[in-house]
């Protein structure tokens, strides 16, 4: 991460925290207090549209909700089906090895 990326998010935090809103000025005059040297413009603008309307501080309670229940069904649908794949494979492994041992194979 660059030091533009963590100094905006940084007063994006601060702001959040305050309950202020998020604007481009608000995080340059926060960058600027803060003495981050040579912060370009585009930075704070790019972070100020993309929470814009969000609440900061949700994101950050809810980063992590979600995934580890979405994991645990994909987790037993994908053990389910392993074996099949495996039977699935080795089927076409000895496929594929009678081809070779007829001397021929795809691209003679």
């Amino acid at each position: 991460m660059s030091t533009a990326e963590l100094a905006c998010s940084y007063a994006a935090l601060i702001l959040a925290d305050d309950g202020v809103e998020v604007t481009a000025d608000k995080l340059q005059t926060l960058i600027s207090a803060a003495k981050v040297p040579e912060i370009e413009p585009i930075w704070t603008s790019i972070f100020a549209k993309a929470l814009e309307g969000k609440d900061i501080k949700d994101l950050l309670t809810n980063v992590g909700s979600g995934g580890p229940a979405a994991a645990a069904p994909a987790a037993a649908a994908g053990g389910a089906a392993a074996p099949a794949e495996a039977a699935e494979e080795k089927k076409e492994e000895e496929k594929e090895e009678s081809d070779e041992d007829m001397g021929f194979g795809l691209f003679d």
